[in-house]
């Protein structure tokens, strides 16, 4: 039963410094310090459940998506959480199309942002006081309900609410079976932790090593800012995980759009099955390009995890610009945009596989994914989800990895709550952590 008036909303700065090791560096981002705004929402209701919601960011410029939830806390607050669940997609658009506020979005940038951290706060204390983790919650909503928290504005020459409803009317058939098969298996994953592009090759032996023993059998590597660098690593790893194991890449934007046909053409002798990222996110038709000249070589092309809304997905998927979809659990706002980027990948049967490198990104799209598998896209075909090896255990509910597959979550909520203790620590910047290095 959904109670309570939200009271209030805090939101706080929280970084971990994991630019010091080399952690999450690539081609475009040498030196990133996971982050995250993370909101806190409490209501009046005598639960004493909060929401906790977060976006994910690189260090600087978290101070500036926390002011942007700021700013967007008054469509929030003193708001009855049944008055927002009851019209989900009305709330959602009114965060988004603050008559104000849009001029710096629309629904795009740091604005979107601290959207998506607010929305997510909404849903993992809706999914608590259900009594379900989120993709339990979803899963379990009738299909109606479900399309109601969907803003369908700008994608019904692609997907209307009805062809939303088919599809998901479809998804009903053999659903308890893929439950069960989720629980009892998991969904598939790829690993990024072993081949940041900061590290050295002793670590990366070492790390491949590791993850071979612990089963993993897809593996990505960061590639883009030096050809002769990414030759020499490619072959470490692909001689470290022999030719059956599946290889990824990712350019992480740094290439224009004849550069990055060119540079794939020397790698495609490591077989990769995708190039993700290899230009701008904005270039819809250089994806297209690329995609297209990269067909003969068998590799695909894969975007999303900087994709700002679900009218970029739309276009990319009606130029035929990617053949993975790579939905963020923070890019986008939060799980109602999400869901529609789900479904349009599902009519245009293109797999989905999440980002998830970052803090608290594994623990999110989690739910999104084991959701889409049994209610929306039905398979696992050319599908797997990213986990990185990173700050898992500053969460109250971290991801449980088995047999290189994510285990469903079982705890209530979104899997968002940060450990209290990790928080005021890591707290930008007058944290114990940050005060200490600041000081040095």
């Amino acid at each position: 039963m959904v109670r309570g008036r939200i009271s209030r909303l805090s939101v706080r700065d929280v970084r971990f410094p994991t630019s010091l090791e080399g952690h999450g560096s690539d081609a475009m981002h040498t030196d990133p310090d996971y982050s995250a705004a993370y909101v806190i929402l409490e209501t009046d209701a005598e639960d004493g459940l909060k929401g906790y919601g977060l976006t994910f960011t690189l260090g600087k410029g978290t101070e500036v998506v926390v002011c942007a939830v700021n700013a967007l806390a008054h469509h929030v607050l003193n708001k009855d959480l049944r008055d927002i669940i009851g019209d989900f997609r009305g709330f959602y658009r009114q965060l988004t199309s603050d008559g104000q506020l849009r001029w710096i979005g629309p629904e795009k940038g740091v604005v979107h942002l601290a959207t998506a951290a607010v929305l997510n706060a909404v849903w993992d204390l809706w999914a608590k006081q259900e009594g379900k983790p989120l993709w339990k919650l979803l899963v379990d909503m009738d299909p109606r309900t479900l399309l109601s928290c969907i803003d369908f504005r700008y994608i019904t020459d692609v997907l209307t609410e009805e062809e939303a409803y088919e599809i998901l009317q479809k998804g009903q058939v053999g659903k308890k079976e893929r439950e069960g098969q989720m629980l009892m298996q998991g969904y598939p994953a790829y690993t990024t932790s072993c081949a940041w592009l900061g590290y050295s090759d002793d670590k990366l032996r070492q790390l491949c090593t590791e993850a071979l023993k612990d089963g993993w059998t897809r593996f990505k590597v960061k590639v883009g800012a030096d050809l002769q660098d990414d030759i020499r690593r490619c072959r470490l790893i692909r001689n470290m995980i022999g030719p059956e194991k599946t290889l990824m890449m990712d350019a992480n934007q740094r290439w224009d759009v004849p550069e990055a046909v060119q540079w794939m053409a020397k790698l495609a002798e490591f077989k990769p099955l995708w190039i993700e990222e290899p230009t701008s996110p904005d270039d819809i038709l250089g994806h297209a390009t690329i995609a297209k000249a990269l067909v003969p070589l068998g590799i695909g092309v894969a975007t999303g995890e900087q994709c700002h809304n679900r009218v970029i997905f739309k276009q990319l998927l009606q130029a035929k610009a990617l053949q993975f979809l790579q939905i963020d659990s923070c890019r986008l706002g939060s799980v109602n945009e999400n869901l529609s980027v789900l479904l349009m990948a599902k009519k245009f049967e293109i797999p989905v596989c999440p980002h998830a490198g970052g803090v608290g990104l594994c623990e999110l799209v989690q739910h999104l994914i084991i959701f889409d598998f049994i209610s929306v896209s039905a398979s696992l075909k050319n599908r797997m989800c990213e986990y990185v090896d990173h700050l898992h255990e500053h969460f109250r509910y971290p991801v449980v990895i088995k047999k290189a597959s994510y285990m469903p979550p079982q705890d209530a909520g979104y899997s968002t709550e940060m450990k209290e203790e990790s928080v005021k620590k890591h707290q930008y910047p007058d944290g114990e952590v940050w005060k200490k290095l600041l000081a040095a």
